[in-house]
């Protein structure tokens, strides 16, 4: 059964409700450990009150044997419970991490993100680590207090109260270390996103910084972001950690309370020694949940912070219903009415575009900056979704069709080049495993680039580092080309790819485009200069998010030649479909 389009494939409640026996085992196995926990207690109060009467040896080895085995088996059960958390965790990480990925780089299509973008997997990796710490050991624990409070009251009323009464004070440092530590554990984690975004800038421009001087003021203003993000967290953990130590304190004295009270109760003949000691050991016992809690309640509300926004996220980019499979598209491709807006804006840079091309039809998308001609080329890969309109290949709109077998039909090489750390022979199969070797020779020589490939230092089987930082932008582009060529994808569309390229890079690049509408493709090339027009025969021309003009090459761009100075606007040619060959 197809899952609703409303409906993330794996929400968190039901990613941790699949541990729920897990869980479920856990705090059985808490309530055995918070059990064990009274040996101390016990045997405190059987050596006061019937081995020191009675100076019974035997009797005294007997309840060391007894105390003995009950700390070991105390001590496995903590060792196996710390290890089942772990465990959750990393299966937790298992099961959400694929999800958190896809809904992060989708996101990143819909929205501006904030900082980095990472956080989301920074949020994964919190949960994670706060699932593996002591915090929800002490969380497990917390629910046997009433077991230890109730027994000190067995021991006597003033022995219970006041043992309630310390209680009392450290869940109340405990909602109060909730409420210092919200607020700038949640500053902490923004500035340190924004922190974090700066670095990865000033890391990919670094030679900008360097060569025009100007990397001792980014340094300046990273350095400012970075003293803001310390003292956000600098008061959260001060907060937390000045509240823990004030519980710790508190625990001692209640402990020294509850002895002092026991004193007097066996100094008035009301209780034993041995009930004295014990009652303040079970003190100890069942406040310390409450200052374990204390101690990770940072990362409590880390945790829960992240799972909030893990939660939004997923909901905000739920996975698609399942697709029938579509054939691969081999007709063409219309564009109705579409009307694109930015990821995170609000202002349309393209409004009501509208053309059809079919099979074996190449068109050059030309006019000024800003005039959104990249924005229309996201469009027609489906990296951007139209906010109007739509768009439409062989008939059947984008969203029918499965992202991974959309992307084989799909050539595209975006204006800003980016390749993957690998090595070239990877990048050109996009890191399709067990790539054909035949298939990349097919791609690299349909863009003119296999020559150059074989004389780098491993040929195909060069790294080129991340980011191609191994490679010239030329080569760059090169790589990319091939790379948007592989597999013959029915659609190319290409953005300023001849931004990098010499005169032999350009004619490779026209052969390739005339390659593409040889085999029926359709390619489609964003162009500022007109050598990158030489494989198309239609032209649309842009202007102020519009289109200006649609029709073939020659007519359009003698329409253009003979425009006024100061330029004047193009009237929209009438005809916007081509005919089929």
């Amino acid at each position: 059964m197809a899952a609703s389009p409303s409906t993330p494939r794996l929400t968190l409640a039901s990613a941790l409700g699949s541990f729920r026996s897990a869980i479920a085992g856990t705090a059985v196995m808490s309530g055995l450990i918070n059990v064990l926990a009274l040996t101390g207690s016990f045997f405190m109060l059987q050596v006061y009150d019937r081995v020191i009467p009675s100076r019974s040896v035997p009797t005294l080895v007997g309840l060391c044997i007894l105390a003995a085995a009950l700390y070991l088996f105390q001590g496995f059960l903590e060792v196996v419970r710390a290890r089942i958390l772990s465990r959750i965790g990393m299966a937790l990480d298992q099961r959400l991490n694929g999800d958190v990925y896809d809904a992060l780089m989708r996101f990143a299509l819909r929205a501006r993100s904030q900082g980095d973008g990472l956080q989301p997997l920074r949020d994964l990796d919190q949960v994670r680590s706060f699932l593996s710490s002591g915090g929800p050991s002490a969380l497990f624990d917390m629910p046997w207090m009433p077991l230890y409070l109730g027994i000190c009251f067995l021991f006597h009323l003033w022995l219970g109260l006041t043992a309630l009464a310390g209680a009392a004070i450290l869940v109340s440092l405990t909602l109060l270390t909730e409420v210092m530590t919200r607020a700038p554990t949640r500053a902490a984690g923004q500035l340190g996103a924004s922190r974090n975004a700066l670095a990865e800038a000033t890391r990919r421009n670094v030679e900008v910084l360097q060569a025009m001087g100007f990397a001792h003021r980014i340094a300046a203003r990273w350095s400012a972001v970075n003293a803001d993000y310390l003292e956000a967290h600098a008061r959260a953990s001060d907060a937390a950690g000045g509240i823990g130590t004030i519980s710790k304190v508190a625990r001692m004295a209640l402990q020294s309370a509850l002895l002092a009270v026991g004193a007097y109760l066996v100094v008035q003949q009301e209780a034993s020694g041995g009930v004295m000691i014990a009652s303040s050991i079970m003190m100890g016992r069942a406040l310390a949940p409450i200052e374990l809690a204390i101690a990770n309640w940072k990362g409590f509300v880390g945790a829960r912070q992240g799972w909030r926004r893990m939660t939004e996220l997923l909901a905000m980019m739920p996975a698609g219903a399942a697709a029938v499979a579509l054939p691969p598209p081999s007709q063409s491709i219309a564009v109705e009415n579409v009307s694109l807006v930015p990821p995170g804006d609000n202002r349309a840079v393209v409004q009501e575009a509208s053309f059809v091309l079919h099979r074996s039809a190449g068109l050059g998308i030309i006019g000024p900056s800003a005039s959104g001609k990249s924005s229309l080329a996201r469009a027609l890969v489906g990296v951007w979704v139209p906010v109007r309109g739509g768009i439409r290949l062989d008939g059947a709109t984008l969203d029918q069709w499965d992202a991974s077998a959309l992307g084989r039909s799909i050539g595209y090489l975006p204006q800003d080049i980016e390749l993957f750390d690998g090595t070239v022979g990877e990048n050109i199969a996009r890191f399709e495993p067990e790539a054909s070797s035949a298939a990349i020779l097919q791609a690299a020589r349909a863009a003119g680039v296999h020559d150059l490939i074989v004389r780098l230092p491993e040929g195909y089987a060069t790294r080129i580092g991340e980011g191609g930082a191994s490679l010239s932008a030329g080569q760059r582009q090169r790589v990319a080309l091939a790379r948007a060529l592989y597999g013959d994808p029915f659609l190319v569309v290409l953005d300023e790819p001849n931004s990098n390229l010499d005169a032999e890079g350009e004619a490779a690049l026209t052969q390739a485009m005339l390659g593409v509408r040889a085999r029926g493709g359709i390619v489609v090339v964003v162009a500022h200069r007109p050598a990158a027009l030489a494989g198309v025969d239609q032209v649309l021309v842009m202007g102020g998010g519009r289109v200006q003009a649609f029709g073939p090459k020659d007519e359009v761009l003698r329409k253009v030649t003979r425009r006024e100075s100061p330029p004047t606007p193009l009237k929209v040619v009438a005809q916007h479909e081509q005919e089929a060959p």
